[in-house]
Order: structure tokens, then sequence, then C-alpha cells
């Protein structure tokens, strides 16, 4: 009886860790548009396709996790759970919420807010990520893909592919931007100072809040 109590507590403190590791992560991005200093290296993939394809941003999130959700169904099926379809539906449009609630209430922020801003996004990003993929039920399709060739196809250490895996999405993100007619000068608005920071920090910070916040959280009793 008492494992049984056991493991219901710790399901329900995954599922918990689950959604509120993707509630944090969209909303951290939110905060990162407000910055316009650049976002994370996946969002800034999306930037550039959002300006490429004339649709909703929360429509066009869904599609192209939908195709990346392929993938994961193709490489390894353990990635996907409740995250999983949490962050394919809800993220984009959270996003777009939090985004324009921002902009309402700080219309014109100056340098340092914003610079501000850019810093508790990074942390706050890497502290979502870690929680949900954590918690074992599924992860964003597009964090499945450096798990899936650092763990499965052992191509390297975590940290390691997911500052290359960035950095293709930060080249790919700004030769769309380009490519759907933006001059080049604009190219900071989408992969600027903090994307170059996450490209390269993302990784390892989620890998300190795996081991000291994440891991002992769902260890607790």
């Amino acid at each position: 009886m008492g494992r049984a109590v056991e493991f219901i507590a710790k399901r329900k403190r995954r599922i918990m860790m689950s959604l509120m590791g993707v509630i944090i992560c969209a909303v951290s991005v939110g905060v990162f548009k407000l910055a316009a200093l650049g976002v994370d290296p996946f969002q800034s993939l999306m930037s550039g396709l959002d300006e490429l394809i004339p649709i909703e941003f929360g429509t066009l999130y869904v599609c192209v996790n939908a195709v990346l959700l392929i993938f994961s169904i193709i490489a390894d099926r353990h990635n996907i759970g409740i995250a999983t379809f949490i962050n394919l539906f809800l993220l984009g449009y959270i996003t777009q919420f939090t985004y324009g609630l921002l902009q309402r209430l700080f219309p014109d922020p100056g340098l340092g807010f914003r610079i501000l801003c850019l810093i508790v996004g990074i942390v706050v990003i890497c502290f979502g990520s870690s929680l949900y993929m954590t918690a074992d039920l599924g992860v964003s399709t597009y964090d499945a893909v450096a798990i899936v060739l650092s763990g499965k196809w052992k191509l390297g250490r975590f940290k390691y592919v997911r500052i290359c895996t960035d950095l293709v999405c930060v080249i790919a993100g700004c030769l769309l931007f380009v490519a759907a007619g933006n001059p080049v000068r604009d190219i900071p608005k989408i992969a600027g100072a903090g994307t170059v920071v996450t490209a390269f920090f993302m990784g390892p910070l989620i890998e300190l809040f795996n081991e000291r916040i994440a891991r002992p959280m769902l260890k607790e009793h």
C-alpha cells in the first residue's frame, strides 16, 4: 500500500513538473521577444519561418512541431508524452499571449530593461526545460532531437549536441529571415546577443538545473 501511494505521489509530481515546465518555457519566450535582443535558437528558426510563411504564429508552431514529432516517433518514442503534446498545442499560443500582454504593460522598454528581460528569459527557459525533461513524461519535439542524437545515437554529450542543434537553428532562421525580404541589418531582431548566449549556454544550464534542482525535486518524498 505504501509503495502504491509513493508511486501515485511521484506520478503527480512528474505531471506537475511537466506542466509547469512547458508553461514556464512558453512565458520565457514572450520575455525574449520583449527584450528584442534575439530569441532562443529554436524560436530564431520559428521567427524566420514566421516572416516567410503568412499564417498565425501559434498555428505555424503547431505545424513545424508536428513535422518534428514524426522524427521522434521514428527515432525514439520514449520522448513522446504528455509534455510533448502540451508543448505542441499550447506553447505557441501561450507565447503569443504573453508577448502581447508584455507589450501592453511595457510599450517602450529601455535598453537596460531589455537586457534584464534577456537575462531572465535565458535562466527561466533553461529552468522550465529542465523541469519537464526531468519529469520524463515527454519533451518538446525540438528537445527530443538533441536527446536522440546524444542518447540513442551516441553522437556526444547532450550539452555539446544541443549547442550544435541550436547553432543550426540560428543559421537557418537568419537565412529564412533574409529570404523573406528583410534587410541583413535587422537580423539581430531574431538572432542577437541573446541567441548567441543561449546557443552556447542553454545546454550546460539545463544540465546544471537537472543536477541541482529538477532531479532532487523528483526524488523528494
